[in-house]
This record gives structure tokens, sequence and C-alpha cells, in this order.
């Protein structure tokens, strides 16, 4: 009954001062509000990183031809190195502990054409466990397999971008298509893929819904290096079974390479894992900061309800003095002004979790970054509210338990 009494009773104070109490309320609408739009914010960058990895693979070590000027390439070769070749990718398989497959890939810049369509596309040959290594996702058809790849044969598998904008609504599967002066046919479209927007080492941005995907082998026949003096391969991605050994194979891959082009350093080793690990890293101090920053708008909040209800006691001295005189208990007076100061954060609480939601939906919406709302961070933001007014409303109720019945009934 004296809970319901002092819920009645807030309810009411709010009602009767709907401008104080939203001005009370502003601070924790705003902390709760920054806090679920900071940790949406950090958790889609998060999960946009995550992506990223995991489409280049968290058990791979990608060995990267080096983007070098014909200068350079001229000294390497004069120092005899011949680039990265399959006999790099066949020693790595052969000699390191732990990889279960090596894939290798080729490629090219050049356009594809279909009736008086045309678009510009990396063409990419590979070897037939590439793709799902790569973890790449099939929309209709087949991936490169070792029939491709051992007969040499004229197909290709489209990525979801050149699919579209070459056949619009028009399945492409089983159509042919001239890349260069050749023809191929399309054997497979690929799902739609995460674009990469930023360089990861010597992995250029680029949108890998443009790629056009052949068998090595016939890539290797038909289609002559953009370079004259470039390697035979751009990229070796090595597998390994267990993702602590990661550092390990590629410290040795580094020693076979070293070997092998005479230690000329014309590639580089990406490990997307120590990658991911070391961007994860970076994400929680960020999203450490960001919580911070939405934490002091609640003490804020809080600060604000501890003076508004400071304000409140002073206003409502008599009221408490008579109701001392005629029986209330120090608790009764405390229980109430706390009440008051929960009531209040819990109604700013809800309104700042409305508000957080909308914001968070529109930042993802009207800009380039990704938001993703996680249940928890919309637990922690309201309970942090309700912990805050409990907090600051509790000194106001002490200092108002402490009221001497016959001083407050004097008080004007």
């Amino acid at each position: 009954m004296q809970l319901e009494e002092n819920v009645r009773l807030a309810i009411r104070g709010l009602a009767d001062h709907k401008f104080r109490s939203f001005l009370t309320m502003l601070g924790i609408i705003f902390g709760v509000a920054s806090v679920i739009t900071m940790l949406s914010i950090g958790e889609g960058a998060k999960r946009e990183a995550i992506a990223k990895y995991q489409d280049l693979g968290v058990k791979n070590i990608i060995v990267r031809e080096k983007n070098l000027s014909d200068e350079e390439l001229e000294e390497t070769r004069a120092k005899f190195s011949q680039g990265l070749s399959l006999q790099d990718a066949a020693v790595m398989k052969e000699i390191v502990p732990g990889v279960t497959r090596v894939a290798v890939q080729a490629e090219i810049t050049t356009e594809v054409k279909y009736a008086d369509k045309a678009v510009k596309s990396n063409i990419i040959g590979v070897s037939p466990n590439y793709l799902e290594m790569m973890n790449y996702q099939l929309q209709r058809g087949e991936l490169i397999g070792e029939t491709h790849y051992n007969q040499r044969l004229k197909v290709c598998v489209l990525g979801a971008g050149v699919a579209h904008d070459l056949f619009q609504q028009l399945d492409p599967v089983g159509q042919m298509v001239k890349i260069d002066d050749q023809w191929m046919e399309i054997v497979g479209v690929l799902a739609s893929k995460t674009l990469f927007t930023e360089t990861v080492g010597e992995l250029a941005a680029r949108d890998l819904n443009t790629d056009v995907y052949l068998p090595l082998s016939t890539f290797s026949s038909r289609f002559t290096r953009e370079k004259a003096l470039a390697s035979k391969i751009q990229q070796i991605t090595v597998q390994v079974e267990n993702s602590g050994e990661l550092l390990e194979a590629s410290s040795l891959i580094n020693e076979i390479l070293k070997r092998h082009h005479f230690n000329n350093e014309d590639y580089s080793i990406v490990i997307p894992y120590e990658l991911l690990k070391q961007e994860e890293k970076e994400r929680q101090i960020y999203n450490f900061l960001l919580g911070a920053i939405a934490a002091i708008s609640l003490l804020v909040g809080g600060i604000g309800i501890m003076n508004i209800m400071l304000a409140t006691v002073m206003e409502r001295t008599r009221e408490i003095g008579i109701r001392r005189a005629i029986g209330a208990r120090k608790a009764d007076i405390m229980s109430q002004f706390v009440t008051e100061a929960v009531a209040i954060s819990i109604t700013g609480g809800i309104i700042g979790v409305l508000l957080g939601v909308s914001l968070s939906l529109i930042v993802s919406l009207f800009t380039d970054v990704s938001t993703f709302i996680r249940p928890y961070s919309i637990v922690i933001a309201f309970a942090f509210s309700v912990v805050v007014g409990i907090s600051f409303g509790y000194l106001p109720a002490k200092n108002a338990a402490q009221l001497k019945p016959v001083d407050s009934i004097r008080y004007e």
C-alpha cells in the first residue's frame, strides 16, 4: 500500500510540474540515447570488421605480389627473383606443417561483354578450391571445379554485380560472355559479397562483386599478364588446420619465399586473423571511450535530478513537517522522495531508449556508418538510468527525512 501511494504521488508530481520534470529528465534522456547510439555504432563497426576478415578466411595466410613500379620490377628480376609461382605454392603445401589447402590466383583487369553491354571487371584465374577457401557463396550454378581446371575449359563464374549489370533479371547460367577476345560459358553466379573499402596489406580496396573467376589453367593459356615482368600468379592463399599455428606457419612461409626469391621482398604476407584480433583490441578501446562519454551524460543527468529534488524538498518542507506530525516515519519520507527520483529516471530512460533506437536507425539509413543494436545495450543503458535515479535521489530523500517536524511546519 505504501509503495502504491508513493508511486501515485510521484506520478502526480510529474504531471503537476511537467516542464520542470521534462528539464530534469533531459540529462537522463540524452544520456540513455547516447549510450545506445554509441554502442550501436561500435557494434556495427565490429561486425563490419569481422565480416571483412571472415571473407578473407580466419585460418588463411595470404601471400600477395607487391605492387611494384616497372623500374622496381626490372631490378627485382635482375636479382633472379621470378615473383610468385606455382612452385612456391607447391613447396608451401609440402613443407609447412598444419597446412590443409593451398589456392592460387592470377588476375588482370579488362572488359566483360554480353550483347551490347560491357562492364569493367577483375578477371581472376583460380585453382579449384579457391572460392571455397575464401567463403564465397553461390547464388546459382556451380563453382570452378577439378574438371574445369584439368580440362582447361572456357568457363567462368560471375560476381553478383557483373551478373546484374549484364543480365538484369535474366538467368546468366549457360550464357556466353566475351572477355577480351575469348568467349566463356557462365557456369555460376556468386552471392553478393562485402565490399572492401580500405586496403588490407597488399589487398587493394575493391568491389568483390565485380570479379569474374576462371580456371587458372584456362586463364594462364589464354590471357597475357598486364605487365610483362609481373609474377605468373598474384596471390597464394594458404589454409592451416588451427588458427594457433598461423604465426609459426607464416614465419616458415616467409623463410621459404626468401630462399626462392633470393632475398627479394617482392611479396607481402597478410594474416587476416591477426589483423582481426588487432582491430578488435582497437574497437574495444573505441567502444570504451564511447561508453565513457555517454556515461558522463548520464551522470550529468543524475546531478540534475539531485538538484531538482533538493529544490523540491525545500519547496515541500511544510508538507514534510505535517506528514511527520501525523505519524509518518523517516523511512516513509525517504521512500517517497526516492520513488519520485526513480519515476523521473525511469520515464527519462524510456524516452531515451526510444530516442537512442531512432537515432541508430537514422544514422544507418542516412550515412555510410553501419549500426547494430544489441539488446544488452538497451538493458545496460536503462538499468544505469534507474541506478542513477536511486543514487542521486538518495541524498535529497535523506535530507527530507532528517527534517524536524516542528521546524518544518514553521518553515515559510
